[in-house]
């Protein structure tokens, strides 16, 4: 018998598995909540010099700023200060610092220091540093789970999070903060990559997809939440310590949080699994089949061989999915991050406008929950390409268009938001057991190479606009024509071993044929419904 199976027999989502997903599911919102927070935390309000008592001196001549930019005005002095250099002459940014207006924020870590004019690129360094974090901890924190456990490596990593979330609103100055926010980064990727493969793990076929979608609506949810939370809280220290500390409130997963019994398996601890399956049964109503003896099943064959990343590509099908895999995580978190980052262009009100990019979620996941039962390959190349398409007709459309722009920014956020809750599942359902914690970990490593590299596109448009969305637009439409290339996994049983994914074919055949060898378990029709 396979875990699918028996998955089956004692119900694939009832009530333990609807228990486990609501655990599941809390650290999705203080997940959205650090993910999005430097949007507000790290805003920079309009701000312009602080003037000294005396202005002019030595060398120095002032002169009336009649024609300097806004731009101009806010690095150098409200009057044109020109240091005499023979037949040269240069405007003298400031040298008493910068006053910022309040009026939206109170303080943001630009405002307490002083990153504009000269040291503003330190701003989108940081952030390119947090997502940086959070590719070092998908290969850390995968590798752990394969080694070590879902579980143990879950809460190793929402108490972390915690823990280095609360330190960063003490953060005494900018390095600091950075090298903390970078902390923070490595454990987040810790808890999705662990929540959703322990969610994914206990699910039946027909309902795994749930282990991805219901996951990100709760992660929409705080994306929203989080624009209220800003809206109310304007300082940024208070702000960030407001999104942390409800991590302390968890300290009860200790207790209630379940091992994967497919992992157990995996590693040859039988015991442990049988004993957990014999409760999820026991809580959804169900008796373990008879059949399911330690003594008389091997799971994977038996084989107690180690696996490593290296395995993902020693095999030549392993080898083609993983490489479009990779790419496809890479390309969804770069355009993701890169129209979410660049929400303050948009000209509106920067609280409404996180608002609505976080509620255009919503029904792009809805939408994924229709089509992702048909065919995973093609609702992954679909969405893929409408983000990409939306992107690139943006080009098409006057600056002088701001609504405009802004509708095709929504759709691009829709496609890509779609995708990504796409690959999640899809991900899960292409690797094999003995690697899918590293494989998602290893994916989710590439991934975060697009987060590094968004804030630095974003960059790019202050030298030329239309280059971030020649690369927004392309890199989807490159994936969309890969994901094509990948097998189709609806209504098939997970592979187990990388065997099963050479044979895929052979294997891979809908879990109602796979059960008729089975003399001794009949499952009821009904194990799979919610």
């Amino acid at each position: 018998m396979n875990f699918d199976q028996i998955l089956a027999a004692i119900g694939g989502f009832g009530k333990y598995q609807k228990i486990l997903y609501i655990w599941i599911c809390l650290p999705q919102i203080l997940l959205a909540f650090h993910m999005m927070v430097s949007i507000f935390t790290g805003a920079t309000p309009p701000y312009r010099c602080r003037e000294s008592s005396s202005s002019g001196a030595g060398n120095q001549t002032s002169l009336p700023a009649e024609n300097v930019s806004l731009s101009d005005s806010s690095c150098f002095s409200s009057e044109v200060m020109l240091r005499l250099q023979g037949n040269r002459t240069e405007r003298v940014p400031c040298g008493h610092g910068w006053v910022y207006s309040t009026e939206v924020f109170h303080s943001t870590t630009v405002t307490e220091w002083d990153l504009v004019c000269s040291k503003a690129g330190l701003n989108s360094l940081g952030s390119s540093i947090y997502m940086f974090g959070l590719l070092v901890g998908s290969v850390l924190f995968g590798a752990m789970a394969d080694r070590y456990g879902r579980r143990l490596v879950l809460l190793l990593s929402i108490a972390l999070q915690t823990v280095f979330g609360v330190a960063v609103a003490f953060a005494p100055n900018f390095p600091v903060y950075v090298i903390l926010r970078f902390a923070v980064g490595t454990t987040i990727s810790g808890v999705i990559i662990n929540a959703f493969v322990l969610g994914t793990e206990w699910t039946c076929t027909k309902r795994r997809m749930l282990a991805g979608i219901i996951t990100d609506y709760t992660f929409g949810l705080g994306y929203m939440l989080l624009a209220g939370v800003a809206y109310l809280i304007r300082d940024w220290r208070k702000l960030q310590l407001a999104i942390s500390a409800p991590g302390f409130l968890l300290i009860f997963y200790i207790r209630v949080l379940p091992q994967s019994a497919r992992w157990l398996l995996a590693n040859d601890r039988r015991e442990e699994a049988i004993a957990l399956l014999r409760k999820a049964a026991l809580v959804n109503g169900r008796v373990l089949p008879p059949a399911v003896q330690a003594e008389k099943w091997e799971f994977l064959g038996g084989s107690k061989r180690s696996h490593s990343a290296m395995d993902l590509i020693r095999t030549p099908q392993m080898r083609k999915r993983t490489i479009i895999l990779f790419y496809i995580w890479f390309v969804n978190v770069l355009v993701y991050y890169g129209l979410s980052l660049g929400v303050s262009r948009l000209g509106t009100d920067l609280y409404l406008t996180q608002f609505v990019f976080g509620l255009v979620e919503i029904p792009a996941r809805s939408l994924v929950l229709v089509v992702l039962p048909f065919s995973r390959r093609l609702s992954q190349s679909g969405f893929l390409a409408i983000g990409g398409l939306a992107c690139l007709l943006m080009l098409a459309v006057p600056a002088d268009h701001p609504n405009v722009l802004t509708g095709l920014a929504m759709v691009g956020k829709f496609g890509i938001t779609a995708s990504f809750a796409v690959i999640y599942v899809y991900t899960a359902e292409i690797f094999p057991t003995v690697v899918r914690q590293t494989g998602i970990g290893v994916s989710s490593m590439f991934a975060r190479m697009g987060g590094v590299l968004a804030p630095i596109i974003n960059m790019l448009h202050n030298h030329n606009p239309v280059t971030p969305l020649i690369i927004f637009g392309t890199s989807p439409l490159l994936g969309a024509i890969l994901a094509l290339a990948l097998p189709e996994t609806a209504d098939r049983p997970l592979p187990d071993t990388l065997e099963d994914v050479e044979n895929w074919d052979g294997r891979m055949a809908p879990i109602l044929e796979n059960l008729e060898p089975y003399e001794d378990f009949d499952p009821p029709e009904s194990s799979c419904n919610i």
